[in-house]
């Protein structure tokens, strides 16, 4: 399955946490959403069921839905009950009729943890797996381009090892000219509008960004509650991605 092209060849993504996000992110020329809770506290854990029907209703068709599958916060190395609860959030996401899957595993030797992502392929059926930043621990990303192919990957989302995805350029141009075409090279982790022709020069297939803001909710959480606030999408932030893409693919 691949996502139909929006405004323009490369795609833009926006990493959500409900509904409103996703309706912000495609009002702002949003191409896909990867849907996801607890971004800023986790990096992103498995949304809930609920959540996943409501975004796909936003978004309409289900090559617009990316579902991050990830049981906990932490490392990427997982036991066997934690590979079959993910197996199992597999299977209920494309059921439910999300486009894709964002996955990631490796072993204790820190490399891809076959084993785990061919079960995981299995599960996705039909819908496009995603490999997430997970590749971002790794010394020598490039090389897993191949197996990473072979286990059926079709979109990988990485910041080139860095904290800040323009920071890790160079890799990120390495993963494009290794992949060929063959698996979608996707930058995401700190970008930012002004980022975004750089990605597109070194021949991205997609961008990736949150476009997080805060809410302006003053109620008192309370004790047990957490901060004040929580995260939203912001549709200015979205929207100048939108416009810095676009600029960026005319100028190609």
């Amino acid at each position: 399955m691949t996502a139909e092209p929006g405004g323009s060849a490369v795609q833009l993504e926006i990493a959500v946490q409900d509904a409103a996000g996703a309706r912000a992110a495609f009002a702002a020329g949003a191409d896909r959403v990867e849907l996801c809770q607890a971004l800023a506290e986790t990096g992103g854990l498995t949304p809930s069921a609920g959540t996943v029907d409501a975004v796909l209703a936003a978004a309409g068709r289900p090559e617009r839905l990316a579902v991050l599958v990830r049981p906990r916060s932490g490392g990427f190395v997982y036991d066997a009950e934690e590979i079959a609860l993910v197996a199992s959030d597999v299977r209920d996401a494309v059921r439910r009729g999300a486009g894709a899957v964002v996955v990631g595993a490796l072993d204790r030797r820190g490399e891809i943890d076959v084993e785990a992502m061919s079960r995981w392929a299995d599960a996705a059926g039909d819908a496009d797996v995603v490999f997430h930043r997970a590749i971002d621990t790794l010394a020598d990303p490039v090389s897993v381009v191949e197996q990473l192919i072979d286990l059926g990957v079709r979109r990988v989302l990485t910041s080139g090892g860095a904290a800040r995805s323009i920071d890790g350029l160079d890799t990120i141009t390495a993963l494009v000219r290794q992949s060929a075409g063959r698996m979608q090279i996707m930058p995401g982790g700190g970008v930012r509008a002004d980022d975004i022709a750089a990605f597109v020069a070194a021949g991205a297939d997609a961008v990736h960004l949150s476009a997080r803001g805060r809410s302006t909710d003053a109620s008192p959480s309370g004790p047990g509650g957490g901060t004040a606030g929580y995260d939203v999408t912001d549709p200015a932030i979205a929207s100048a991605a939108r416009a810095a893409l676009d600029r960026a693919v005319s100028a190609a």
